[in-house]
C-alpha cells in the first residue's frame, strides 16, 4: 500500500504543479489545460505518437530499476542510449541482406555495447569501490563526443542534409500499427520485457540475490551471494535496458542514428523510474505519464501561448519529489539496520 501511495502521489503533485502554472502563465488558462490534458489524445497521429514515446522510457526504466534492485543505481544511460543504438545501426549495415536475423544481430550487438558500458562501472565498484554515480556519468560524457564524431565523420551518409548515418535497410524496420503515427511493433517488445524483468527479479534465485543485496549487502554476503559478481552482471543488464531502448528509438522511429537525438532521454528514463519506484510493473503508467506530459506540453505550446519549458518545470519537480522519497527510504533503511 505504501508503495502505491508513493507512486501515485508524485504523478498528482507534478500535475498540481502544471496547472498552477499554467494559471500563473497562460493568458488562457482554460484552453491550455485543455490540450495540455486531451490534446495528446486528440487524434490517433498525437495518440500513437504519444504511445511510441513511452518504449524507450520503458526500457530505460526498467534498466534502471535493475540496478537499483541490485544495489546500485547507472547515471551513464545518455551515453548508453547512444552508443546502443550506433553499434546496433553498424550491425545493421553490416548485415543489410540477412533481414530479420539481421535485426536481431543489431539488437544484441545494441544491448551487448551499452551493456559494457555500464558493467565496466560495476567492475570497478566491484573492485576498487568506486562510485557507480560518478564513473557511469563520466564514461557517458567521454562517449558521447566519442559517437559525434564516427556519425558526424566516418560514418555520415554524404546525401542526407542531416548530421546521421544511413538510414537502415526497410526489411530491418519495425513494422507501424497505428499509422500515421509512428507507433510500431517495439511497443509489444516493451510490454514483453516488463513481464520478464518483473519475473526475473521476483521469481529466479539470481533476482532473489539482486534484491537481497540492494537491501543489505552484508547480510547477502554473510548468506553466501556474490555481491561483487552481481554488481556486475546488474549494472550490465542495466547499460543493456538501455541499448535496447536506442536500438527501438532507431529501428522503429528514426531509421538512422542522428547525432545526439537521445539527448535527455537517459535522465527521463531515469524519472520513469523514480516515480516507479523501481517496481517493473509501474514503469508502464509512469511511462505513459511521462510521455503524456511531453506531449501534452508540445500540443499546448503548439495551440496556445504555453512554452515547452512548463513541461521542463513539471519534470524537475517529478525529480525533486521521487529523488526526496528514495532519499528519505534509504536514510531509514539506515536506522533499522544500525
Amino acid at each position: 500500500m505504501k508503495r502505491i501511495l508513493g507512486i501515485f502521489f508524485i504523478p498528482f503533485a507534478a500535475l498540481f504543479t502544471l496547472v498552477i502554472l499554467v494559471f500563473i502563465l497562460s493568458d488562457n488558462p482554460q484552453n491550455s489545460l485543455y490540450f495540455f490534458f486531451i490534446g495528446p489524445f486528440r487524434s490517433m497521429f498525437s495518440f500513437g505518437n504519444m504511445l511510441n514515446a513511452s518504449v524507450p522510457l520503458i526500457f530505460g526504466a526498467l534498466g534502471i530499476s535493475i540496478a537499483r534492485n541490485a544495489g546500485s543505481l547507472n547515471l551513464g544511460g545518455e551515453g548508453q542510449v547512444y552508443s546502443g543504438a550506433f553499434f546496433a545501426v553498424i550491425t545493421a549495415h553490416v548485415f543489410s541482406n540477412s533481414g530479420f536475423c539481421g535485426g536481431i544481430l543489431a539488437m544484441i550487438a545494441g544491448f551487448i555495447s551499452a551493456g559494457v558500458l555500464a558493467a565496466f562501472c560495476g567492475f570497478c565498484k566491484a573492485k576498487w569501490n568506486t562510485n557507480e554515480l560518478i564513473t557511469t556519468f563520466l564514461f557517458s560524457c567521454a562517449v558521447i563526443p566519442v559517437i559525434n564524431y564516427l556519425v558526424t565523420g566516418p560514418f555520415n551518409d554524404p546525401e542526407t542534409s542531416l548530421q546521421s548515418t544511413g538510414k537502415i535497410a526497410e526489411n530491418m524496420r519495425l513494422s507501424l500499427i497505428l499509422k500515421p503515427s509512428n507507433l510500431n511493433t517495439g511497443i509489444f517488445f516493451a510490454l514483453a520485457a516488463i513481464v520478464l524483468v518483473h519475473l526475473f527479479l521476483y521469481r529466479t534465485k539470481k533476482g532473489y540475490e539482486f534484491r537481497i543485496a540492494g537491501s543489505n549487502e552484508m547480510f547477502a554476503r554473510y548468506g553466501g551471494i556474490n555481491t561483487k559478481m552481481n554488481t556486475v552482471l546488474a549494472m550490465g543488464l542495466s547499460g543493456g535496458f538501455y541499448g535496447l531502448s536506442g536500438f527501438f528509438l532507431i529501428f522503429g522511429t528514426h531509421h538512422a542514428v542522428i547525432k545526439e537525438f537521445s539527448a535527455g532521454l537517459g535522465w527521463n528514463g531515469l524519472a520513469v523510474a523514480l516515480i516507479a519506484r523501481f517496481y517493473p510493473p509501474a514503469v508502464l503508467p509512469s511511462a505513459l505519464f511521462f510521455a503524456w506530459i511531453n506531449a501534452g506540453a508540445r500540443s499546448a505550446m503548439q495551440n496556445t501561448g504555453v512554452t515547452f519549458e512548463a513541461a521542463s518545470i513539471v519534470q524537475s519537480v517529478i525529480f525533486f519529489l521521487a529523488t526526496s522519497m528514495v532519499i528519505v527510504n534509504n536514510f531509514k533503511q539506515g536506522k533499522k539496520v544500525k
